[in-house]
This record gives C-alpha cells, structure tokens and sequence, in this order.
C-alpha cells in the first residue's frame, strides 16, 4: 500500500503501524504485514486527484436546463459527498440517483470530498458504448506511425463518432498512407467504407501543428483500426528539453460519440472519449559534441588569430637597434659604479700583498 498527498506527491509505502494487518498469517511481525483488503470505499476529492479544484463553471455549456451541469459523478445515493464552493451551486440526480451533477457558481472555485464509508449499494456498471486505444509502431529514428483501435461492443447497434485528433509540428502524418479496415467476429470486411468525411489541415514548421478530423461509422460487433504513417522532424538542439531522450507528449485523441440512445442520461450532455497520450521518441542529437566543437574551434581561432595578429602588428628589429630605456640606462651606470670599485678594491689587496711578500 501506498499512501500520496499534496504536499509529498511521491508515492511511498504507509507506515506499518497505519496498516490493518492479517494476524492470521504465520509471518506476520513487527516488520512484516500483509495487509487486509478494505471493505470500505476510500475517500477522494477532485484536489486531491487533479490537484487543484475545478474553477468555476464551463463556459461552453448552457447556463440553465439539463445541460448546464458541469461535474457529474456516477455513485449510490447512499454515498456522502460534501461540497467546497465559495459561490452558490445546484445539483440535480439521473438513473434513479446513481448519477449526480452539479452545477458550479459562476468564478468561483469548486470541490468535491466523497468520504470513507462502507456502502451496501454496488453502482450498476453499464456496458460502454465504444473501447479506444491508441498507440506509436514502427521502428527507426526517421518515421513511425499510428494504430488507433476502436470496437463497437454492442451487437444490434452502430456507433457513429468523430475522431480527432491534434498532433505537433514535428510529427508530420501522410494522409495517403491512412487507413481503415473494419473486422467483423475476426474476418475482415472487404467492402466497409467506414471514414464518411475526412477534415485535414497540415501543419506549419513551428507555428501550429497538424489537425485531423473524421466521421466514422463502426457496424455493431466489429472492430475499427485506423492507421497511417508519418515522418520525424530534427528539431534544433535549443529546442530540445533538458530530458531530450525521454521524449515528446503528443495529445490524446478526442472522440465525440453522436447517435446515442436517448433513454441514457449522459447522452444529454454528450459522450466524449480521450484516448491514451503518446510519447514520442525523436532523433536526439549527442549534446556533447557542441561542447567539444566549440573548445576545438575557439583553439584553432586563437591560435590562427594570434599568430596573424602578430605577423599584422609586431614590429621585428634588430637587437643592437633597440634604444635602450631609461631603466637600461639606470642598470648599466650601476654596473659600471660597481665594475669600478670591484677593480680599484682588487688592485688594493694586491698591493698589500707584494709588501708583505
């Protein structure tokens, strides 16, 4: 188990003193614990999961009526839920109180806590309308591609939808290399035509990235696999994040169901889907080469510039040439003051020695 909060988000295990351990097990200890599941449900709260509240009400949704509700939880109307608002707020509940929604004051910041509680009423899961998933294949540093599988699990009915999806500059999609093959109880279907529109614009270097829209239609118990390759663009090494071989994000795809039934609830405000984000690996250049480029080139610009400046500036002359300084001057008189006393004091121990002798 493993405990996070706000203030230390870094998972780290619970004490074992917070953890209710099964005393049954033979290894249990002091430093061991196997913990029993909880019959409880934990409780949470939208700052705790998204870490902050939600800010005020959506501005595209509509100010009154069934529409106008931004929150909504799916939970048994046993289940306690305490709102933190600074504003007013309404809510209203759907499908005979599992599903609640709440209509959040207008600027104001907006929380919900659902505490801990063992509940008795299990919340009815419905079958979905649609199962998505997306991810990256290919191989090699200049191109790759990607799988989008959607499957339609109902088998009377067919699910229209619009894809979408926003991809960045630097991953640039082939509309000609999409495609979408529909399989039916695993045999694929020949003749489905199921991209009825196609809205594309490309991408501009460095400005916006690529946008690609479809409307498709999935048959009922069949499986849709959308495909298309795209190149990888080299980005200059100041665009690079400090993490270069991590990767790059690229947003998930949306996905706006249309033809729902209208007996379900959320129908009334619309069944949007988000796909997984994927993380891109581009070719990432050795960054210590700048480094060593740049020591190699400023040595051979100095030595270059430093032996053309000289030959530019540096008068040569003769040494015998050179007027000698006043500081010469001063050295050469205090030699020769020197060089005459050392002889005039040579010539006097000599004569005292011939005496003598």
């Amino acid at each position: 188990m493993v405990d996070a909060s706000p203030d230390n988000p870094i998972p780290r295990p619970r004490p074992v003193e917070e953890i209710q351990c099964d005393t049954t097990k033979h290894y249990n200890g002091g430093d061991s614990c196997y913990p029993l599941d909880k019959v409880t449900d934990p409780a949470w709260s939208l700052r705790e999961v998204f870490g902050r509240p939600i800010k005020g009400i959506c501005s595209l949704v509509d100010q009154e009526g069934p529409k106008s509700e931004t929150v909504c939880i799916h939970v048994p109307a046993e289940r306690k839920i305490h709102v933190q608002t600074n504003g007013t707020y309404s809510d209203v509940s759907y499908d005979e109180g599992f599903l609640r929604c709440y209509q959040p004051a207008e600027g104001q910041d907006f929380d919900l806590f659902v505490s801990e509680q063992e509940l008795s009423t299990k919340t009815p899961l419905k079958q979905p309308p649609l199962y998505a998933s997306r991810a990256i294949v290919g191989h090699g540093q200049e191109r790759g591609g990607t799988q989008s599988i959607l499957v339609n699990p109902s088998a009377t009915e067919s699910v229209n939808l619009i894809y979408l999806e926003s991809l960045p500059w630097f991953m640039k999609p082939y509309l000609h290399t999409l495609r979408a093959k529909v399989h039916t109880n695993g045999r694929l279907v020949k003749e489905s035509k199921p991209i009825l529109e196609t809205h594309y614009r490309p991408a501009v270097d460095r400005h916006r990235g690529s946008h690609l829209e479809l409307l498709l239609s999935i048959p009922p118990a069949s499986t849709l696999t959308l495909t298309y390759d795209f190149d990888k663009a080299i980005l200059r090494y100041t665009e690079y994040p400090p993490d270069a071989n991590r990767g790059f994000d690229a947003a998930p795809a949306v996905i706006r169901l249309l033809n729902q039934p209208s007996s379900d609830a959320s129908s009334r405000k619309g069944t949007y889907l988000r796909t997984t984000s994927l993380l891109l690996p581009l070719p990432t250049p050795d960054f210590s080469m700048p480094y060593n480029v740049i020591i190699l080139t400023s040595t051979v610009m100095a030595l270059g510039f430093g032996s053309i400046f000289n030959l530019l500036v540096r008068r040569f002359v003769g040494a015998d040439e050179v007027e000698k300084g006043r500081l010469a001057v001063v050295v050469a008189q205090a030699r020769e003051r020197v060089k005459g006393r050392l002889q005039v004091l040579i010539k006097n121990v000599k004569g005292k020695g011939s005496k003598v002798d």
